[in-house]
């Protein structure tokens, strides 16, 4: 902040009412001394103005980045962070960073909330939480028992409904023969999975209900479809628990010759950019990442201005994006 006021012959108390943006200087002085600042490369010190704050304004964020529809999120949350004058800390879990060594890295940073959407493992539970701070769970892990789930607030996805709803549009469509391929553990698989079984059951399918284990990935979605691809008569539908599984799936069968919707209808989950490339243009449910933001950053600051006030379950729904790869189902010979 010298050099600038050396720069521009200007009072080190002056710049810095420029630079924090407070009332004081002219236009004149402000243009001057902002200009000098971007030419010497000038940037405030932010550790040393959240010292001398009370608040840090600073919202800790512990995710992973395996799934397409985190990092939509990540982008969403900056914007919602913004929008009430937060910043975000952020932590991953991944190969060699535990849960707790990216927990302990955001605490580090003077963080007043965390915001978790991941667990080590990829666990449909998250435990170990920290009690200095309030924590929001986002779009993923539900709190282990004895983490005090009661004053946990929570921003999920209306995954059940989602997917019954997916199920009704095949059917609509004529298909009976539908699968659905995704994990059975792990965040919202189960509820994924118990929608789709409630949605056939009420269709009157209940006795063609079957599910194929695999990972959220292309891997999982590969090796799926190869199983399917054995099959005779082979599904007429399937119904994935994300945009990777389904992407798999999809570019497997589509080299073995099969039509996409012709032979098989392929749904996917997340609506994230795997969803839109135009090859796949992939019919998928969609959550909005910026309304889960928005409700995860307001959740957290409520929070921080009532600790005690009664934990928040909130959800979230999704839409029923339809594309070119759901059709009508194909006749059986």
């Amino acid at each position: 902040m010298q050099d600038v006021a050396d720069r521009v012959g200007m009072s080190r108390p002056l710049v810095s009412i420029v630079l924090r943006g407070a009332p004081g200087a002219s236009e004149e002085s402000r243009r001057r001394v902002l200009a000098a600042a971007r030419e010497i490369g000038y940037h405030p010190d932010d550790s040393a103005r959240m010292l001398r704050r009370r608040r840090s304004r600073m919202i800790g964020l512990l995710f992973t980045m395996r799934q397409p529809f985190e990092i939509d999120l990540v982008d969403a949350l900056y914007a919602a962070a913004a929008e009430r004058g937060y910043r975000l800390a952020l932590s991953h879990i991944g190969p060699g960073r535990t849960q707790r060594t990216a927990m302990d890295e955001l605490l580090g940073q003077r963080i007043e909330a965390l915001i978790a959407t991941a667990a080590d493992g990829g666990s449909g539970t998250i435990s170990d939480l920290p009690t200095t701070v309030p924590v929001v769970l986002l779009a993923g892990p539900g709190a282990a028992a004895g983490e005090g789930a009661e004053v946990l607030d929570e921003v999920r996805v209306e995954n059940a409904a989602g997917v019954s709803e997916a199920v009704r549009h095949l059917v609509e469509l004529g298909h009976e023969d539908i699968v659905f391929v995704g994990p059975t553990d792990g965040p919202n698989s189960g509820e994924r999975r118990a929608g789709y079984e409630a949605a056939m059951a009420a269709a009157g399918l209940g006795a063609r209900i079957r599910s194929l284990e695999s990972p959220l990935d292309e891997v999982g979605g590969h090796a799926a479809a190869r199983s399917l691809l054995d099959e005779r008569p082979r599904p007429t539908a399937v119904l994935c628990a994300n945009d990777r599984c389904a992407f798999g799936l999809a570019e497997t069968l589509l080299r073995a010759g099969l039509d996409i919707p012709g032979d098989v209808s392929v749904v996917g989950f997340d609506d994230s950019a795997v969803a839109r490339l135009p090859f796949l243009d992939l019919t998928t449910l969609r959550p909005d990442p910026l309304h889960m933001a928005r409700l995860a950053i307001e959740a957290a600051d409520r929070r921080i201005a009532e600790p005690r006030r009664p934990a928040e379950k909130l959800r979230v729904p999704v839409e029923l994006v339809v594309r070119s790869s759901t059709g009508p189902a194909p006749a059986r010979a």
